[in-house]
């Protein structure tokens, strides 16, 4: 069990919390940021990831627990094939792997008998196997010892990941909410919750989660909160003792995007869900007091699901990823002063 230091005096300024932004193929951009903060000295108190950004960042609550060091993130992140997560069930294998038009087809097909085009099998072995290397299988394996803490769930983990129940029309945050399910958190899968917090609806095959409510049905975090900011942040009027910092895969609200056909019902889904994320996000990212603590990345002309990415735009990414974290630092990011945040915090944050 790791260790944080137990009083605010005590803390140095390197110390931050974390809270990445969901955004498919785009989070590749996350490694480029992160390599930056490290090369400046910053280390990783708590972890928090919505989709993508849950993947990244559980490979990254793994390295930090494996005492890895953080260069090894790209490693990691390069080992996952894109294509491989196309992982269709429609039920005919031929029809699975046909090329051209045929494959709308099998899309069609597969959401109609699973709800979702892929069933994020691929997704999850890799997942699954990355953070097995590192020494990570369920969240006891990410517990925190926080003497400074206020004793309560927040605290525990080092992580935290996000989804959706649409059973329950709630908005999750795993491990710190397993015990609603009537589930001990120290035993559920760190691979599982990150599988709910990645299926976007339509593209990705649900999760379910058999609790004492009976059976939910988990999706993508990012349907209610893509970039959670304030999940951190303490409600007890207290000066936080580090500071949080967001990283976002878009620099800034663009009026000139290009137009996207949409050419299908799976499609339609797919816009519609993606429509409602960045709408839902946008007035709580661009308040004055969470600008101040976002690197925001761009990631213009590479979509979410763009699993046919190249080797230039996926170095691309990385390259503004960096590029973002740097003007970030550059510009003067009062580290000294970690309270950025006004009183109250909206509700839903957490309390570190």
């Amino acid at each position: 069990m790791t260790a944080l230091p137990d009083d605010a005096e005590e803390t140095t300024p390197e110390v931050l919390d974390v809270v990445l932004e969901g955004g498919g193929v785009k989070a590749i951009a996350l490694v480029g940021a992160l390599d930056v903060l490290s090369e400046h000295g910053f280390e990783y108190a708590r972890i928090a990831g919505t989709s993508a950004g849950a993947i990244v960042g559980a490979v990254l609550a793994a390295m930090v627990r494996a005492d890895e060091p953080m260069s090894r993130l790209d490693e990691i992140t390069r080992s996952l094939d894109y294509g491989a997560l196309r992982d269709r069930r429609s039920g005919l294998r031929w029809l699975d792997s046909a090329p051209g038009p045929l494959e709308l087809l099998a899309d069609a097909i597969a959401v109609g008998r699973h709800d979702g085009a892929y069933s994020g099998a691929a997704l999850r072995d890799w997942l699954d196997g990355v953070l097995a290397d590192l020494g990570v299988r369920t969240f006891g394996d990410l517990r925190l010892d926080d003497p400074g803490g206020d004793g309560q769930m927040h605290d525990r983990y080092r992580l935290v990941v996000t989804a959706s129940d649409l059973s329950r029309r709630l908005f999750v945050r795993f491990p710190w909410d397993y015990g609603d399910y009537g589930l001990d958190p120290d035993e559920q899968g760190v691979g599982a919750a990150v599988h709910a917090s990645a299926a976007t609806p339509y593209l990705f095959e649900p999760v379910e989660l058999r609790g004492v409510h009976g059976t939910s049905t988990l999706v993508d975090g990012g349907l209610v909160a893509n970039f959670p900011i304030g999940i951190f942040d303490r409600l007890d009027g207290k000066d936080p003792r580090w500071p949080t910092i967001g990283i976002r895969l878009q620099a800034a609200v663009r009026t000139d995007t290009p137009v996207d056909p949409v050419r299908d019902p799976v499609h339609l889904g797919i816009a519609l869900v993606e429509t409602a994320v960045e709408g839902a996000q946008t007035t709580r990212a661009l308040a004055p007091y969470n600008l101040a603590r976002t690197i925001g990345i761009d990631t213009t002309g590479v979509g979410s699901f763009d699993f046919d990415i190249t080797a230039e735009q996926r170095d691309l990414l990385i390259a503004n990823g960096r590029a973002a974290a740097r003007d970030f630092l550059e510009g003067g990011w009062p580290i000294s002063r970690p309270a950025m945040v006004p009183s109250p915090v909206p509700p839903g944050s957490g309390d570190r």
